[in-house]
């Protein structure tokens, strides 16, 4: 069906073709495909009578098969071997490689030859197919659907002995996605941008003003717009915002000015872009205005209306500009897909109009997936609808697993995943509820103990608030919401359930009140629960929140989370070789742990407290474990007893080859504290209080 708009024969320069005698006849095609075209074709008796390269072919003229006019041979590498005879018919009005090899030749100049579009917007040649036809006048063309004319088009050719062979044949064709019916390329007149005025700007503000998150945003637009000819701006719509464009009826040249511009604006501002459609010609524009080209005075408007991405593109303006905010704004935020539409055409429109780009920064984000990687669809029935996450684990969870996702890939979501996020949140929120739970009697404008009179344990627990502060911050600031997830759940399960707040138990339950090693716990543990919840309330608002409500306040503190500044840095709080020496106590506190885990499973004791633990260290694990002390040393394991020995261990020991230490563990022979479940050699010695250790029975006598 595009053989009528026929203008060209395009061949490979670099391939060999030859003039192919069959008969009285000759036929023109890649030397190559000869063997091959000839078989399909039926023909046993052919010769090859001359052999030249495709650029030799170069602006060659040929007749058309039933139009008056010439076919001209362009060069093209979009020619291959694949098939056929390697001389592609060429239709400039009807593919995309055949218009831009035509445009290429016209504007080198090497070539005039028209886009000839016989096919109008309902899929139905034009009365124009028809002119010019020689030979066959048997079949009219003008009126019919193009798929109704394959036929016609080959009896045509075949009347006019034109046609040497023909076949079916299956292959890949576009189709629209929403009626799955076939799409053509057709040539139309349309309005464009001329993106090459302003093209270099656009690369420039690319380069050096904004900030691409995450930073391959930068290439894709870069190239897109790089590599970008002139933008469409026109579409053929029933809707839409108009072009306000005016044709002369006498002479047709096209009218926009700022006379015509100033008239249609007074009346949009009143009645909206609806009033294009409303109004006459003669209505919207001033009056008694003439054509400046002829002087005639009757008009038409023009009925295409402006591309939807010109819309969306120019909000920037209709946002800022309008409501007196800052331009350029903060960020664009949007899906991937967005560089090649809302960025692109953002950047264009007010690059076009300002000489800058609209954004400071342009956020890309992937889309929501299933579990198993799948896009969501209703006809699938793989979605999975946030109101329902919302309502069964409430919109704290929801949030956590957005920020628990690197957004710049694809995001999965499925009931499963929310679930283990729920378990996560489960863990976050206990741990604030242990912290709440400690600071019932703690005041902090009273009870607060000077950094420098803290135990070390404690600078500990600081310090490691202090490096998970400034990753946190860092991460919020560079948009890396997943880092500040990992980061927030790994402090709260392992350095505060798993190992500072589980070794602090002893000290905040048995210890009294205002004894100072608990109240410089609870002054570390205000300060952990103080920055944790200003980190959290971006993503766990509710929770914060209502953190915020129960939590002991210092003056001045706002009634609000949300109003609560974020946290400062306390660089006095990190202190190198203080991390140094508790990472190394911690290591080896680890070994002690999976010696006492196994003495657990096989009985030789119950709980931790009932153990006694003799460790055996050599070289720095040794000096490391004498400075913290025996009594140091059972507290971080939380045993009853430790004995630190400088040697060898004996064979039942278990050894920790990571770390070189070994572990004896035993059930402690000592009597068992009532209250504080430890087993001390001072249970008893208090007759007032019988079953409690020395410790326990001062504190219970100060009750």
């Amino acid at each position: 069906w595009t053989m009528p708009a026929n203008v060209a024969i395009s061949v490979n320069p670099e391939l060999e073709y030859g003039w192919v005698k069959v008969g009285d006849e000759y036929y023109l095609m890649a030397t190559e495909l000869v063997d091959a075209a000839m078989k399909d074709i039926g023909i046993e008796e052919y010769e090859i009578v001359n052999r030249f390269s495709g650029a030799d072919l170069e602006l060659a003229d040929f007749k058309h098969p039933f139009v008056e006019r010439n076919s001209t041979v362009l060069l093209g590498d979009h020619v291959t071997l694949d098939a056929g005879t390697g001389c592609v018919h060429t239709a400039p009005a009807h593919g995309e490689d055949d218009f831009n090899i035509v445009q290429r030749y016209n504007k080198e100049g090497k070539a005039e030859l028209p886009i000839v579009s016989l096919v109008n917007e309902t899929g139905n040649y034009t009365k124009q197919v028809d002119d010019n036809r020689y030979g066959d006048t048997e079949f009219p063309l003008a009126g019919v659907e193009i798929h109704d004319a394959e036929v016609p088009v080959i009896k045509i050719l075949a009347h006019n002995n034109a046609l040497l062979n023909k076949s079916s044949l299956r292959h890949q064709y576009a189709h629209c996605w929403r009626c799955k019916n076939p799409v053509i390329y057709r040539a139309t007149e349309q309005w464009f941008s001329s993106v090459d005025g302003y093209r270099q700007q656009a690369l420039d503000a690319i380069d050096n003003q904004v900030q691409w998150i995450p930073k391959w945003g930068h290439d894709r637009i870069f190239n897109m717009v790089r590599d970008r000819g002139d933008w469409v701006i026109s579409r053929q719509r029933i809707w839409g915002v108009p072009i306000p464009i005016y044709y002369c009826e006498s002479c047709g040249e096209h009218i926009i000015n700022d006379d015509t511009m100033s008239a249609l604006l007074e009346k949009v501002a009143v009645e909206g872009s609806d009033a294009w459609w409303a109004h006459s010609a003669k209505e919207l524009l001033p009056e008694g205005f003439k054509c400046p080209h002829c002087g005639h005075d009757e008009f038409k408007k023009e009925t295409d209306i402006m591309d939807v991405w010109f819309d969306s593109g120019s909000s920037w303006a209709g946002v800022l500009e309008v409501n007196d905010l800052e331009v350029p704004c903060a960020m664009y935020l949007e899906g991937s897909d967005q560089h090649r539409g809302w960025f692109n055409s953002s950047l264009l429109t007010a690059v076009a109009t300002t000489g800058k780009a609209p954004y400071n920064s342009v956020l890309t984000h992937g889309f929501v997936v299933d579990g198993e990687g799948r896009k969501m669809s209703k006809s699938v029935g793989n979605t999975v609808a946030p109101s329902d996450i919302i309502d069964v684990y409430g919109a704290d969870v929801m949030r956590l697993w957005v920020s628990s996702a690197d957004y710049q890939a694809d995001v999965r979501l499925s009931k499963d995943i929310v679930k283990q996020l729920s378990e996560v949140y489960r863990k976050i929120r206990n741990t604030f509820r242990f912290l709440l739970g400690n600071l019932d009697d703690f005041n902090p404008n009273t009870d607060k103990v000077a950094y420098a009179d803290m135990s070390e344990f404690d600078k500990w627990a600081l310090l490691r608030l202090e490096e998970v502060r400034q990753k946190v911050s860092d991460a919020y600031e560079n948009y890396e919401f997943h880092m500040l997830y990992h980061a927030i759940h790994n402090f709260c399960t392992v350095d505060l359930s798993s190992i500072y707040l589980d070794v602090m138990k002893d000290t905040m339950y048995a210890e009294g009140k205002n004894n100072v090693a608990r109240r410089s716990a609870q002054t570390a543990m205000y300060e952990i629960l103080k920055t944790l919840v200003a980190m959290v309330s971006p993503v766990l608002s509710f929770t914060a929140e209502e953190v915020w409500k129960y939590m002991p306040k210092e003056e001045g503190m706002p009634e609000s989370v949300m109003l609560q500044d974020w946290p400062q840095g306390h660089p006095e709080h990190f202190n190198q070789e203080l991390a140094d020496k508790w990472n190394q106590l911690l290591d080896l506190r680890t070994s002690v742990q999976k010696a006492l885990e196994l003495a657990r499973q096989d009985k030789t004791i119950g709980h931790p407290l009932d153990a006694s633990v003799t460790v055996y260290a050599e070289g720095a694990a040794f000096d490391a474990l004498n400075a913290l002390g025996e009594d140091g040393l059972a507290k971080l394991v939380i045993v009853s007893e430790a004995h630190i020995v400088n040697g060898s261990a004996p064979a039942e020991a278990v050894k920790d080859e990571e770390t070189g230490v070994a572990t004896v563990v035993t059930a402690s022979a000592l009597e068992k504290c009532e209250r504080c479940w430890i087993h001390r050699d001072t249970v008893g010695q208090d007759s007032e209080h019988p079953t409690l250790c020395d410790r326990c029975a001062d504190v219970v006598k100060t009750l």
